[in-house]
């Protein structure tokens, strides 16, 4: 079946990775509400897309994005109230339900510009990879707004209190560099390096079950929000689901090959998969 074609996004495939491109480099790739839309529905046919392991957002030309669309998301939908209302909803949905709730790993390639609501696809996937060139900022503050969406939540959720605090309040810019020292990404380096890098990592999350995976981000976003016994409890419950529908049946392969055929030590790499 051939890939779904959108007016400001561009899928690229390779080796089941996916790669998901903001796709309007000559705005930044700034977030209007056609982007919003189209957004939800990749998501809605990537997730059940049997060649895509490994889901990869990132940006062409020289920004992730620039966030919001100033001119086609504010200033065009204020006068247009059901407009607004469903572009409101296609973010909420591209930028946390179904982006954070993506049932296989999501991977941010952040390979420049990174600002305002673009920290919230940021945050809402599972790993991030920065160039250390790229330039992140909320800049809200500058022009008379709070960081809104999930925004400021996501801010607070991923950096801690005083940096939130800090790069909120000032709106003072930083590269991939920083952005790694605070937290927000998982790793910078250098851009001529970027792709290759989110590939190897790509490729090593590919050797372990999917289903395990999938198990483990969703006990992840989760146990948060728990009290220590309401966590002690889902997680009792997630491991027997996982057992009951891991189709590699990866808990019972693991202790086979580490008690029975000696052939994987734990903490050394991902147990061989079989079939």
């Amino acid at each position: 079946m051939a890939d779904r074609e959108y007016r400001t996004l561009k899928v690229e495939r390779e080796d089941g990775v996916t790669f998901l491109y903001f796709n309007r480099p000559e705005k930044r790739n700034a977030m209007n509400p056609t982007l919003l839309a189209e957004m939800v529905d990749a998501l809605d046919w990537l997730e059940t897309d049997p060649d895509t392991q490994i889901l990869v957002l990132t940006g062409a030309g020289d920004a992730f994005t620039a966030g919001m669309d100033l001119k086609e998301y504010f200033r065009e939908l204020d006068d247009q109230p059901e407009a607004r209302l469903k572009a409101l909803w296609n973010l909420r949905m591209f930028h946390h339900t179904r982006l954070a709730g993506f049932a296989k790993v999501t991977i941010a390639m952040v390979n420049g510009w990174c600002f305002g609501g673009g920290f919230s696809p940021l945050v809402s996937c599972d790993l991030a990879i920065a160039a250390e060139e790229a330039q992140f900022g909320l800049s809200e503050v500058n022009w008379g707004i709070i960081p809104g969406g999930f925004v400021s939540k996501d801010v607070v959720h991923a950096l801690s209190y005083r940096h939130a605090f800090w790069y909120a309040l000032t709106g003072e810019t930083f590269d991939g560099k920083r952005a790694a020292e605070i937290g927000l990404v998982n790793l910078a380096v250098p851009r001529a390096e970027l792709r290759a890098r989110t590939l190897e990592v790509a490729r090593h999350l590919m050797q372990i079950s999917p289903m395990v995976l999938r198990a483990t981000k969703e006990a992840l976003r989760v146990v948060p929000q728990l009290g220590w016994d309401e966590a002690f409890d889902y997680l009792m419950a997630k491991q027997a689901w996982l057992r009951a529908n891991d189709p590699e049946r990866s808990r019972d392969r693991g202790i086979r090959q580490f008690i029975d055929e000696k052939k994987y030590r734990p903490g050394l790499g991902p147990q061989p998969r079989e079939g």
